[in-house]
């Protein structure tokens, strides 16, 4: 076989270079999709089943299994050659397992961890370890792969696979079931291989590139010989030695179902064992259990028991290509590899105690630092000898038989010096920590042994390794000293401290530090699991604690003066190191070490100067780290740091804490807990490495994206909440200081609120999001549903020096000098903590989410702008064609424009991902209706809202302490309420949403207690985004409440009416336009609720008894009808215009002169889409009105204008003028002539009964034409559904018209000349009703004047203030008029000059 056939690389020289061992996938591809799915799965905890699977804990069983089902084909190592692809598929795979299972899921929703682990969170009685946020590596083997259904069992059944047959050893059956899946372990280099199953692996191809010839079927039977081997010969062994078949399996690493742990008594090694196997074993049974244990301790460390025998065998009898001979070849050759065994003092050691001998022997003379070093494993092949008995050989001896034993079987395991470090072989009990007494052994010889062993230590300069291989230290000079005062050669504990200096001193490579810090995790180790009785009476107990203690004070030593071994090292950043190491790591710092730390860090103030500013530079590294970098180690540590409240306290001492200096934006950098609250899906590198080509990015990888960091920042998001929660628990100072440090982050933050905001002067959005969200979280366990704790939250914080800066914010209903008044007398009495965090979190809602919500509505409008400015800079490209140097200028240019535009598409998709999480959100909500119901309860005459009920309106006195909050309390609510009613309307449960709409018609009802308008107008969008049908065939999630709360039937429409009004005299500057958007809204909450039949009622009994109301709103709507009717035809008679110019000049223009129609086009195009949507909606509610208070709409006040309105616009829609009207593309604007004509004629027909609006119409001398309604009404036969009985009805009202103005042109004929002193000065009409203005005098009709006052409040002719009660009757004049009416007509037009005069009252009755 040639090289290159065999896999190998032939070289000049004629030597073939071995190929490094491949896993299958490196000649493979993969897509970006691929290696994304890689990356983020293996970023992921192991245990985070919800992150792996990118799902949230609400999904459904479907959405698990089309995870699943997608993500194992992105991740299958067949498919995907990216590296770790195979590591990413066994995570999906067992987050697949658990998820699917409604028993393991439900177990893992409720506890966390591995519901398979007994000793993990999910467990029944399990404690959680402090250290177990400690993040593994992602590459790292994980047990819980070792299930009993691998990742490609579990693939196969899933695509098709199946379980069907019997199983058998060749295969899994007639059925295709998968077959025998064998592993070693996950280690690099070792591929997964299957047998059996429906769907074989495709034979492997030759070197010409054709497929092997399956071997025959004598071939096959040769192949498996070694499997069929190595399965009968253990059962009949078994069989013939008697051995129980039921003894249960011993594996050394924990695996389910063998999660029992237990220790053997002699060299102290963990196995684990099936708990039920061993439910009703006795302790005789038990103890030959232990000693089977020792003597099979060479079992694999990753807790395979023949996994690397089943491999071995296996991959040998596949001689199916020349790629896996080669394999087999290798694996072959570590049968040759025997351990070199050690020629030293160990020897003599192995004859008196044959198993320590059997640990040296298999123990490389090694340092620890080579030993660390050493990644690859190394394989030992041992001859286990067969039990000559049923029992098992209680000596460890016996498993240390000689090779050449017949009947040996072949045993292949990793030599425990290559993977298991010296300080966890120490730890776990090997014989170097063993404090157990020897025979005849002193108690001093008991010390001086476990001292030397424990610290490494030896008092003889030639021995500078034990038997173990591990580095001795000497101490000659306490052995000279020993000597020179003929004391004993043993160490004691009274010498110890000198022995420590010493050999401190010349530890050489390892630093003292971790020399110290490994022998009190030996220390610990002898304490906890050897020295059950711990008090002085125990002499052993007394001296390991004290050598424990001394080892601990120079570990002090060695942090915070270092120099005392001779050693000029940062202590600070020697201790951070060790910190951030796993606490099973050799050097770094376990549970105990923490817990002795704590205990002295009260009284040692250097240490604490230390330790804090080993966390401060721990803060400072985290600083520069972002949620795509490894920055769960830091989050972990700071986690397990507060557990201990000492260690707590001290963090919160550090000057980094709160320091008032630092600017806003490097608070997130510069503070101590900035940097936690830093972590954020925002960050720049982030929303780069998620969203990297935002323009083209699918949207459902681009949704799918979003979820991922959802999950990973809700996890983030928990480890802070604890953080917080336990510096807040350490002590009242420590308590203190975090509420300074949060409100430190929102008083220096007011800038976000500003119009336009710098970035660079203020914190970030995704710190501040953090900082809200745990703020929030801060506040649940006071927020109950029965509102029991609300008086806890005391507007009396606001008096009392309050931490959040409110002075300068501005009030809701106060000038600056009643606010400073307000907030300069003092209240005394102390603030609880409740009222703290209730006040912070407000603020800090308003300088973060809300913020962030405002910034991402402004950054849609400046992408859109700047897309359209790109687009503008291409039509550009052709001017710099001709010129190379400038064309480069212009693509560079054009690029880094690009690229700005992408960075911000990243961050807007990122951000999004952020703001629409729905746990978030729904926190969010939470914390909005209990500051809904502080408000209600805070203007309520009572204040013991919600235990009594609210009554509106209001009192006219308001509340000090409610005109002084700053108008970001209801800002909030506003902002909060409309993004998710916009964005995720499915969260807001109706049963929790009464209060929210009793805040907007309470406000709305009793406007005078907010000052600003626009925050009504508010209050008006959340009413009007509750009616939004959010799902087909639904209704608005708040329509239910509108319909069916007494409160809403009884006071939203007189509000939604009431702000109608006040509308008119918003006070912005673009007030004029943005009456109309509040007003649209008006119209949509009252079409959706004008349906329900009790508010109409309520409408009918509250205008009998507040006319003048009604009179104001009629006017306001004739008004807004008036106007846009009035440009909207003006845009359309534009539009035709300018089509037709266009459409006849063709090339007669030059490109400026059609460049400028085309914008003049563009423009009035977008006027008219405007107002005939306003148009639309006004023209409704006029023909909804005038249908059910048809008199509100003919009081002498208004008829006349109303009549004029309709008149002028059915001219323009059917007079001779209409065709001025025919745009292209009507429907583009919503124009739909036949429907807006039909309306108005519904107008006319729902006043048809009233003579004087009859009157009105035919008094109209401008637009009153009678073809033009005869036509009307031909147009509408032909075009509109209109019923024969309409059209009659339309016929019939054109005679009254004639006849009304026949009859008014008679009378007006028989008044002749009217003297002026009868005619009113505004309208020249006959006064029928004079009345004297008080400050000019002049004499006016009295509904002339009022329908002034309904649009200016002055008197017309001195401009000063007026009010229609303060002018006088004129009863002299009214008499005088009266004698001139019956001299000119006498009694002949009487009832016609009734009509003239109008209705005495108004009758308001339906219909």
């Amino acid at each position: 076989m040639s090289a290159t056939a065999s896999g190998s690389k032939a070289t000049p020289d004629g030597n073939a270079n071995s190929r490094d061992h491949k896993q299958g996938n490196q000649e493979r591809k993969y897509t970006i999709e691929q290696k994304t799915a890689v990356i983020r799965v293996r970023k992921c905890a192991s245990t985070a089943f919800y992150e792996i699977l990118s799902l949230e804990k609400t999904a459904s069983d479907a959405d698990i299994k089309k995870a699943y089902r997608k993500l194992s084909l992105l991740t299958h190592p067949d498919k995907n050659g990216y590296e770790g692809a195979d590591e990413a598929f066994k995570m999906v795979s067992r987050a697949f397992q658990i998820l699917s299972d409604p028993d393991k899921k439900s177990r893992f929703d409720q506890f966390g961890g591995d519901p398979d682990n007994r000793f993990s969170n999910s467990g029944a009685g399990a404690a959680p370890s402090p250290f177990s946020g400690f993040a593994r590596s992602p590459g790292g083997r994980n047990p819980m792969f070792d299930a009993e259904i691998s990742p490609e069992e579990l693939f196969n059944q899933f695509f098709g696979g199946g379980m069907g047959g019997g199983f058998t050893p060749f295969g899994g059956g007639m059925g295709g079931g998968p077959g025998f899946v064998f592993n070693m372990g996950g280690a690099p280099g070792i591929r997964v291989h299957q047998f059996g199953g429906m769907g074989p692996r495709r034979r492997p191809r030759n070197a010409t590139g054709q497929e092997d010839t399956p071997p025959s079927g004598l071939a096959a039977l040769t192949q498996l010989l070694p499997i069929l081997l190595l399965f009968v010969l253990p059962i009949l062994s078994s069989l013939f030695t008697g051995a129980a078949s039921s003894e249960p399996d011993v594996l050394f690493n924990r695996s389910p179902p063998n999660t029992l742990r237990r220790t053997t008594p002699r060299f102290q090694v963990n196995y684990y064992v099936d708990p039920q196997a061993v439910d009703d074993y006795s302790e005789r049974k038990l103890r030959q259990l232990d000693q089977r244990a020792e003597v099979n301790r060479e079992g694999d460390s990753e807790g395979g028991k023949l996994v690397i025998a089943y491999d071995l065998t296996i991959k040998m009898a596949e001689p199916s290509s020349d790629a896996d001979k080669i394999r087999s070849k290798r694996l072959a050759k570590l049968s040759q590899l025997q351990p070199t065994p050690r020629n030293n003092d160990a020897s003599q050691d192995s004859q008196e105690n044959p198993s320590e001998a059997v640990v040296a022997e298999n123990t490389p003379s090694r340092t620890p630092t080579e030993t660390q070093q050493t990644r690859r494993p190394s394989v030992n092949i041992t001859k286990m000898a067969r039990p000559s008995s049923p029992s098992r050989p209680s000596s460890a001896s016996q498993s240390a038989q000689s090779p050449s034993d017949d009947g040996g079987r072949l045993r292949i395991t990793p030599n425990p010096a290559s993977h298991i470090t010296p300080q966890k072989r120490d730890v776990a009990g090997t014989p170097s920590s063993m404090p157990s007494s020897r025979a005849g052994e002193t108690i001093e010889q008991f010390e001086d042994r476990t001292l030397r062993n424990v610290f490494r230590l030896t008092l003889d300069h030639s021995q500078t390794k034990d038997i173990h291989g591990q580095q001795l230290y000497s101490v000659g000079g306490l052995r000279q000293e020993l000597e020179d005062e003929g004391k004993p050669i043993m160490l004691t504990t009274e010498t110890l401290e000198q022995a420590i200096m010493e050999a401190g001193s010349k530890s050489g490579k390892t630093t003292p530090l971790d020399w110290l810090i490994g022998s009190f995790k030996r220390l610990s180790s002898i304490i906890n699991k050897f020295l059950k009785e711990r008090s002085p009476a125990n002499k052993k107990w007394v001296i390991v604690q004290e050598a424990r203690r001394l080892c601990m004070s120079w570990c002090i030593f060695a942090i915070t003066t270092p120099e005392v071994f001779g050693l000029e090292v940062d202590g600070q950043k020697e201790l951070a190191d060790r910190l951030l190491l796993d606490p099973e790591d050799d050097n770094g710092l376990s549970y105990d070490f923490l817990s002795e730390l704590s205990s002295r860090i009260g009284d040692d103030e250097p240490l604490k100067e230390v330790f804090v500013g080993a966390v401060e530079h721990l803060s400072r590294r985290l600083a520069r780290l972002s949620m795509d970098s490894e920055y769960r180690c830091y989050t972990s540590l700071l986690r397990n740091l507060v557990n201990f409240k000492p260690l707590a306290i001290a963090i919160t001492e550090s000057s980094m804490f709160v320091d008032a200096s630092i600017p806003a934006a490097e608070l997130e950098v510069k503070t101590l807990l900035g940097p936690y609250f830093q972590i954020s899906p925002l960050q720049a590198e982030v929303t780069k490495q998620y969203f990297s080509s935002p323009k083209t990015i699918d949207e459902g990888r681009a949704r799918e994206a979003q979820r991922s960091l959802r999950l990973t920042l809700q996890t983030h998001q928990n480890v802070i909440l604890d953080i917080i929660n336990h510096l807040i628990r350490a002590s009242g100072d420590a308590r203190q200081r975090v509420l300074d440090w949060f409100a430190l982050v929102v008083n220096s933050n007011h800038k976000r609120r500003a119009l336009r905001v710098d970035k660079s002067t203020v914190s970030s959005d995704g710190f501040m999001i953090n900082v809200t969200l745990c703020l929030d979280q801060l506040c649940e366990p006071f927020m109950d549903a029965t509102f029991a704790k609300i008086d806890r939250v005391q507007v009396e914080y606001l008096q009392r020096h309050p931490r959040v800066d409110m002075k300068d914010e501005t009030k809701l209903n106060a000038d600056q000098e009643a606010s400073d008044a307000f907030y300069g007398r003092t209240v005394e009495g102390k603030n609880h903590f409740i009222s703290e965090i209730f006040f912070l979190t407000v603020a800090a809602h308003h300088y973060g989410t809300e913020a962030a919500h405002s910034m991402l509505r402004e950054l849609e409008k400046d992408l859109k702008h700047m897309q359209k400015q790109l687009d503008q800079f291409e039509t550009d490209r052709h001017k710099y064609v001709n010129n190379p140097m400038q064309l480069r200028m212009f693509e560079s240019a054009l690029n880094k424009y690009k690229d700005q535009i992408d960075k911000g598409l990243s961050y807007k998709l990122a951000c999004q991902g952020v703001l629409l999480d729905e746990l978030a959100q729904t926190r969010s909500m939470q914390f909005m209706r209990y500051l809904i119901v502080w408000i209600l309860r805070l203007v309520s005459p009572t204040g013991k809202f919600p235990a009594e009920k609210l009554e509106v309106p209001l009192p006219k006195e308001i509340p000090g302490a409610f005109r002084c909050l700053p108008e970001y309390f209801l800002d909030v609510v506003s902002n909060n309420f409309q993004f998710i009613l916009s964005n995720m309307p499915q969260i807001i449960p109706s049963t929790q949403s009464d209060e929210l709409v009793m805040l907007c018609i309470t406000f709305l009802r009793s406007s005078e207690y907010i000052k600003n308008p626009y925050l009504k107008a508010g209050l008006i969008t959340i009413l009007f985004k509750g009616t939004w049908q959010w799902r087909a065939g639904g209704q608005g999630v708040l329509a239910d409440i509108y319909n069916s709360m007494p409160f809403a039937t009884e006071h939203l429409l007189h509000a939604l009416m009431q702000f109608f009004i006040e509308a008119e005299f918003m006070g912005g500057h673009g007030q004029f336009f943005d009456k109309f958007n509040v007003r649209f809204e008006i119209f949509q909450i009252i079409k959706c609720i004008w349906p329900n039949a009790v508010y109409r009622d309520n409408l009918y009994k509250e205008a009998k008894l507040n006319s003048e109301f009604f009179i104001r709103f009629v006017n306001l709507l004739l008004n807004d009808v008036t106007f846009v009717l009035d440009e909207s035809f003006t845009s359309f008679l534009q539009i035709a215009e300018l089509q037709k110019e266009l459409a006849n000049a063709g090339a007669s223009l030059d490109q400026a002169q059609r460049q400028e129609k085309e914008e003049a086009l563009a423009s009035a195009q977008g006027k008219a889409k405007s107002y005939m949507s306003l148009t639309n909606e006004t023209m409704a509610m006029l023909k909804l009105f005038t249908e059910a208070l048809s008199d509100a709409f003919t009081m002498p006040e208004v008829v006349q204008r109303l009549a004029d309105m309709l008149d002028y616009n059915l001219d323009a829609m059917a007079g001779p003028k209409q065709g001025k009207l025919a745009v292209q593309n009507k429907q583009e604007y919503g124009f739909d002539p036949p429907a807006l004509l039909s309306e108005i004629m519904d107008v006319y027909l729902n006043l048809s009964e009233k003579p004087n609006f009859i009157l009105a119409v035919a008094r109209d001398g401008r637009s009153y034409k009678p073809d033009v309604f005869a036509n009307a009404g031909v147009i509408l036969k032909h075009h509109t559904p209109k019923s024969p009985e309409e059209l009659k009805k339309w016929e019939n009202l054109q005679k009254k018209f004639a006849a009304a103005k026949a009859e008014d042109e008679a009378a007006e004929q028989d008044l002749g000349d009217i003297p002026d002193e009868f005619l009113d000065p505004l309208l020249y009409t006959i006064m029928n009703d004079p009345v004297i203005l008080p400050t000019s005098r002049i004499v006016v009709d009295r509904s002339a004047i009022r329908s002034h006052l309904l649009s200016d409040p002055t008197d017309p002719f001195n401009r000063v203030p007026l009010k229609i009660e303060d002018v006088k009757p004129d009863l002299e004049m009214k008499a005088k008029i009266e004698a001139f009416k019956q001299e000119r007509m006498g009694n002949k037009r009487k009832e016609f000059v009734e009509t003239i005069a109008g209705p005495e009252k108004m009758d308001l009755s339906p219909g």
